[in-house]
């Protein structure tokens, strides 16, 4: 294809120049692991624009989120024979890693951090490109930024909280490539979501009007995750715009981009997302059309891994006729069913954590039932569910559509559907848990069940575990630095 002989081409410059190993963690025992060897040789414009698609900015390899949602179990003996890692980080248990371990929700994210600085950094004194263009890489550079400290806060900070979110320990604010600093503090989440925004409003006017390429950041891109923020501020208004103006400026896409409709994917005669052994066959990353800025995670819990299923509630949230019932198995990976009617995820196994269409419709929904705007919300959870089941059956009922308090439960509840065994359940957890109407919703306790459906234990999910702890390495490492409880 096209679009993947782009993508070689760029990554074979890359190489060229000099950065691949910069990319790579290094075994500096400096903050987060992230001094790289050598230099970045990359001197034009046009260098610094190829350094933006690098292979290590689409993979991500962070998956923890997939073990922290509420609407997953575990299943025995797949469980008891499951690395540590995935025995812990399911548990809720406050130590995940070993004092000789690194956090692999870190490496890659932290690693991208300096690449983005290095780029906003040194794009005024490269040679050969436009002002235009400059200011163009180095909006993308940080509007990436963005996204990666997004990643981190919901990770290693509180929950936002307006009343508490200046006092609460976010994570470290770097905005120096500068490998021989050793001294960092955490910044508040407050000060963590105020650089966020910064970041995002100040890059999102140099952007390009469209998204032209996937791995790409572009203005509709910069935009929803503009909107993204302030929903988890709960400035839904703000939010609310901020989407609307991401959907709006889609018309300008240099790339397809459109919501997959499975009654035409899923239809017996349909050859596209075939259902194989390892679920629907999704398109890569590339070709997704439901993707406007590629990030992915190889999901192995939706692939061959058989360990986690989504619970029984959330099992039930699926009326028989979602088509979306197509990534779900009864039974364990070439193994014997689940019981209890519970469900293995198969596929997509690139499970991409980007900016997804459906996410943008999905929160402006929310939003705008928020606000009040009943009939909006209602338009734009049934756009969704009317390319994930027949249309007879789309229709959000009358009683839920007129209700604000219903509807925002139902807009969650289609959220858990069309997210389920992804890990996007994580943040929304986080968000509601802080909710003072919608903090009932969250679950705070995972089920490990036997083969023959008995409970062998239910573990209750402290509310500090909404929050991971930095792991002892780390910590060892940066004394001066404050730990999570």
């Amino acid at each position: 294809m096209l679009e993947e002989h782009i993508m070689k081409t760029l990554l074979f410059k890359i190489g060229a120049i000099g950065i691949a190993s910069l990319l790579c963690l290094s075994c500096s025992k400096e903050f987060l692991e992230i001094t790289p060897k050598g230099k970045l040789i990359a001197k034009s414009v046009g260098d610094y624009d190829l350094l933006l698609s690098n292979l290590d900015l689409l993979n991500m390899n962070i998956d923890a989120q997939v073990l922290l949602g509420d609407e997953i179990a575990a299943v025995d003996p797949y469980f008891s024979g499951s690395d540590l890692r995935t025995q812990r980080l399911f548990r809720g248990d406050d130590v995940v890693y070993e004092t000789d371990e690194d956090a692999p929700e870190m490496g890659v994210p932290m690693n991208n951090i300096y690449l983005f600085n290095k780029i906003i950094s040194e794009i005024e004194e490269a040679t050969e490109g436009t002002e235009a263009k400059k200011k163009a890489v180095r909006a993308e550079a940080r509007a990436g930024r963005a996204w990666t400290y997004h990643i981190l806060i919901n990770y290693y900070g509180k929950p936002y909280d307006a009343s508490t979110a200046t006092s609460d320990p976010g994570f470290p604010i770097v905005k120096n490539a500068d490998v021989t600093e050793t001294k960092f503090e955490r910044a508040s989440v407050q000060e963590v979501y105020d650089f966020i925004v910064e970041d995002l409003t100040a890059s999102i006017p140099d952007l390009p009007e469209g998204p032209y390429h996937r791995l790409r950041m572009s203005k509709p891109t910069a935009e929803a995750l503009l909107g993204k923020i302030y929903m988890e501020m709960g400035k839904f208004d703000k939010a609310e715009q901020a989407l609307s103006a991401s959907l709006t400026d889609l018309a300008s896409a240099q790339i397809p981009v459109n919501l997959y409709d499975y009654n035409l994917t899923f239809a017996p005669d349909g050859e596209f997302m075939p259902i194989g052994l390892f679920g629907p066959e999704t398109p890569m990353s590339p070709n997704n059309e439901e993707s406007l800025y590629a990030k992915q995670f190889t999901n192995y819990w939706a692939f061959n891994n058989s360990e986690i299923v989504i619970n029984q509630h959330t099992s039930g949230l699926y009326a028989p006729h979602d088509l979306r019932l197509n990534f779900y198995s009864n039974a364990a990976f070439m193994g014997e069913d689940y019981p209890n009617g519970l469900l293995r995820r198969m596929g997509p196994i690139s499970n991409q954590i980007g900016m997804l269409l459906q996410d943008i419709y999905l929160m402006r929904a929310e939003c705008s039932a928020r606000l009040g705007n009943l009939t909006s919300a209602t338009n734009d959870v049934e756009y969704l569910r009317k390319h994930r089941m027949p249309n007879q059956y789309a229709s959000v009922p009358t009683t839920i559509a007129s209700n604000k308090e219903q509807l925002v439960q139902f807009i969650l509840e289609e959220r858990i559907r069309e997210f389920a065994g992804q890990g996007a359940r994580w943040y929304d957890m986080r968000r509601l848990s802080v909710d003072p109407v919608y903090q009932s919703t969250v679950g705070y306790s995972r089920v490990l069940y036997s083969a023959t459906g008995s409970v062998i234990k239910t573990f209750t999910i402290k509310p500090e575990r909404l929050v991971l702890r930095f792991p002892e390495k780390l910590m060892i490492q940066n004394p001066g630095m404050n730990n999570n409880p």
